[in-house]
């Protein structure tokens, strides 16, 4: 996830997805993930404290700050590159497995919080951010 002054994502010149502050989050299904993970992912991701207090301390939720979350399907982030000058993706979940637990992930935080925006599973997007810090943090649940 990053932390973010703006975001959005495109589609075939198409914006589909934008927010101003908040988090630009990157989802990646693995073969072993179920509804479990998606429901510890976005309670993590609302109330990670990540932006700044008066004092310019970390002290501050997603939801504290009324920020948006713009949430990015990315099969991308499970590569291998352990060996050869080619990533293998074997490490990410099968497209229907990840197509669901992304929808999920997407319905619970729509659940939870007002200003949810979203990529497009599958699609050839352009993400276009103002990283704000920077901050970007992996998180594994």
């Amino acid at each position: 996830m990053q932390r973010v002054r703006q975001a959005r994502v495109e589609v075939e010149g198409r914006t589909i997805g934008a927010i101003d502050h908040g988090l630009l989050v990157f989802v990646c299904a693995e073969p072993d993930d179920d509804e479990a993970q998606a429901t510890k992912l976005v309670a993590r991701l609302l109330r990670l404290r990540i932006f700044g207090d008066d004092a310019g301390k970390m002290n501050h939720s997603v939801q504290d700050v009324a920020g948006g979350l713009l949430i990015v399907s990315q099969f991308t982030l499970a590569a291998d590159t352990g060996s050869g000058n080619r990533p293998g993706f074997s490490g990410a979940a099968p497209p229907g497995l990840g197509r669901a637990l992304y929808e999920r992930v997407l319905a619970l935080a729509r659940e939870a919080h007002p200003n949810v925006a979203a990529g497009e599973f599958g699609a050839d997007m352009q993400v276009h951010l103002v990283n704000d810090g920077p901050v970007t943090i992996p998180l594994r649940v």
